[in-house]
């Protein structure tokens, strides 16, 4: 059913601008996102951004909200095998596709302003690009209230993670918080899951420092 989509989406998209996953995804083709190249298979994913052993004196933050709990366990989830037969897959660009996948299991409901069109191609655009999540959600304080790098102690399981590469405004890349660690002396470090790149605990600080230097991240505390 995806794949007929997809073929038929594939004229139509001919007409339309590849904007990548800052802007609205079009039809395919489009353009990939600057970390699709870096993306690993599905299968036997090596270099996923998996959590290498850390010191002793930090400590990982526990949860026993029953959302979060679902929510998370749905990421771990579908990381890398992805749920397509019931969402679809924005190939190059799926980053926000997931993560609005987990905002459902974690118990928010969609509607006429973020709402899964049967295809994610037939989404709404905050369903599935970074930079519209973005301004969507700066107008919705009821659901998530904006965090930059200096609020990280703020940061909690679940909560949205997105990442502007190249310091220019928009929003290039989103994840959802899977592991937070924080020391005694008051250091916190963040890791993410997402698609596009395939990761499970993807190292904030490697992804802003190694992997695009000179980018920002910002955060999105989750209400509820």
């Amino acid at each position: 059913m995806i794949r007929t989509l997809l073929a038929a989406g594939l004229a139509a998209g001919l007409a339309l601008c590849a904007t990548g996953c800052a802007g609205i995804p079009p039809l395919p083709p489009q353009a990939t996102s600057p970390d699709a190249a870096a993306s690993v298979p599905r299968a036997g994913v090596a270099g996923s951004g998996e959590r290498s052993d850390v010191e002793s004196e930090y400590v990982a933050d526990e949860t026993s909200d029953p959302a979060v709990l679902a929510q998370l366990e749905y990421v771990l989830a579908y990381w890398s095998d992805y749920n397509d037969e019931e969402w679809g897959v924005l190939e190059g660009n799926d980053c926000v596709n997931f993560a609005s996948q987990a905002l459902v299991v974690r118990g928010w409901e969609q509607d006429d302003e973020w709402f899964h069109g049967g295809d994610p191609y037939a989404s709404s655009p905050t369903w599935r690009s970074s930079t519209a999540m973005h301004e969507w959600l700066s107008t919705r304080p009821d659901l998530a209230t904006p965090l930059d790098d200096s609020d990280r102690a703020d940061v909690q399981l679940g909560d949205l993670v997105q990442f502007d590469w190249d310091d220019s405004g928009d929003r290039d890349h989103t994840g959802i918080v899977t592991r937070i660690e924080r020391s005694d002396d008051g250091d916190v470090k963040v890791y993410f899951a997402g698609h596009t790149r395939d990761s499970d605990y993807r190292d904030v600080d490697v992804a802003i420092t190694e992997e695009h230097p000179g980018a920002s991240v910002y955060y999105w505390r989750l209400a509820g």
